[in-house]
């Protein structure tokens, strides 16, 4: 059986990060640390971020691979990390919630296309922000899973 795209164990509230490198490699970490990439995905992470921001507005940035990255993908699944105090993105651009994904083959598009609808309700993003539990966030992101 699959691993569940987004579980608890993905999840980490109310973290402190203190630049988009270090938010970046926290985010894929967690998708290394549960199994669903391999270590080198990350650095593809920072490689995507460096072509261009996976900053999207709202305080929400979606760090995720190159396209050649895909063969470091063991499982589709996301990572969720919220930053109350927010990270610095560049230009100005403050993250609170990081969605760090890895998709096997084409899943990638229909897992963000869902991760789209959620944020594109604002009281959504409130919601994830202020999160006290892995278990509401999960309740926000479950269309996804």
């Amino acid at each position: 059986m699959a691993k569940e795209i987004l579980s608890p164990n993905n999840i980490q509230l109310n973290v402190s990060l203190n630049n988009k490198e270090e938010a970046i490699r926290y985010t894929g970490g967690i998708l290394v640390e549960n199994g669903y990439v391999n270590a080198s995905y990350v650095d593809k992470m920072l490689e995507r971020e460096a072509l261009t921001s996976t900053f999207m507005g709202n305080n929400v940035a979606i760090p995720h691979g190159t396209e050649d990255a895909k063969d470091q993908v063991i499982e589709t699944g996301l990572s969720v990390v919220t930053v109350p105090d927010g990270v610095d993105f560049g230009d100005g651009n403050i993250v609170k919630i990081l969605i760090g994904i890895a998709g096997k083959g084409d899943d990638h598009l229909e897992v963000l296309s869902n991760i789209a609808i959620v944020l594109s309700e604002e009281e959504n993003i409130q919601k994830i922000v202020n999160a006290a539990s892995k278990e509401e966030i999960i309740r926000i992101f479950d269309e996804v899973n």
